[in-house]
């Protein structure tokens, strides 16, 4: 081996360990970056188990004035499609699963809630903002991505959550 390519080996690693990284950024059409997470109620979900549903993920916190809004309205959509075979899990980014869980309870949260306190997932999914929103179609791949929240846009999570159902 000389030296020339014992120079090049670690930097030929290190654009393969990059390149593995960029793979797992969630776009459309791609496939779901997978992860198991602890539930607020202590068992653990693995996203790859829900294939065959129509799956949102709603990365949230505790500290978000407009997650806190966007709440009941994911409720609303929770409640009309998950007999449907549609499954909604919220993602708290809280450092304090304790303080995520009493919120949940407080805003009457009935779709699961995941426990991202290391922010393992979080980091996986590269939000930049919150909320966030990823709609999951049945083959497990990603569709729609939403960042933030304004008022209205249940009725586009409506509208796409339909069209992903009666595919």
């Amino acid at each position: 081996m000389n030296l020339l390519s014992t120079l090049l080996r670690p930097a030929a690693l290190c654009l393969l360990l990059l390149a593995g990284l960029a793979q797992a950024t969630p776009t459309p059409n791609a496939p779901a970056p997978d992860f198991t997470l602890r539930t607020a109620e202590g068992r653990n979900l693995r996203l790859q188990e829900q294939r065959g549903q129509v799956v949102m993920l709603n990365f949230w916190a505790t500290w978000c004035g407009p997650c806190r809004e966007e709440m009941p309205q994911l409720g609303k959509l929770y409640e009309r499609y998950q007999g449907a075979g549609f499954q909604l899990l919220g993602v708290n980014v809280d450092e304090d699963p304790a303080a995520a869980a009493a919120l949940a309870q407080k805003l009457g949260v009935k779709f699961p809630v995941l426990l991202d306190s290391a922010k393992q997932v979080s980091k996986l999914y590269e939000l930049n903002s919150m909320p966030s929103t990823v709609l999951i179609d049945r083959d497990g791949k990603v569709r729609f991505l939403h960042r933030g929240y304004r008022a209205g846009v249940e009725q586009t999570y409506d509208q796409q959550i339909r069209t992903l159902l009666k595919e």
